[in-house]
């Protein structure tokens, strides 16, 4: 099998573990946001594995990017691609703002942590609509 298609199989997986996990993550940032409930070892931990799993699809989405562009002799990065990747990056930055909250009270932090998840959701799905077609089958 093709190292490429091998890596654009797990990127193409690893999209769906980061939209189950944004889905648990924020309906649990919700929940204890709306009841002023503590900040939990698990949010830490479901916050963690989000910007983690986002931060692993965009090194793979940078292996694939380069490795492709790099053997595809005369073809190039085409700019849907590069387009693709900016705001991938960008998303993966966002998504480690919560650090800046470690230290906030309960109902801040939680919050904060509900609109990351949803500002990284809302960049995703922009990045993936610049690749064209329809990628989310």
């Amino acid at each position: 099998m093709n190292f490429f298609l091998l890596l654009g199989t797990l990127h193409s997986f690893v999209r769906w573990i980061i939209v189950l996990v944004a889905i648990v993550a924020a309906i649990k940032f919700a929940l204890g946001w709306l009841s002023k409930s503590r900040v939990q070892k698990v949010d830490r931990a479901l916050m963690s594995a989000f910007s983690g799993l986002v931060d692993l699809q965009v090194l793979l989405g940078l292996i694939i990017l380069l490795g492709q562009g790099l053997l595809i002799a005369g073809v190039g990065f085409p700019l849907n691609r590069i387009e693709h990747m900016i705001t991938m990056i960008v998303a993966a930055i966002v998504a480690h703002v919560p650090m800046r909250w470690r230290k906030s009270d309960a109902p801040t932090a939680l919050r904060s942590n509900l609109l990351v998840i949803i500002a990284v959701l809302v960049l995703i799905v922009l990045g993936v609509a610049s690749l064209g077609g329809n990628r989310w089958l």
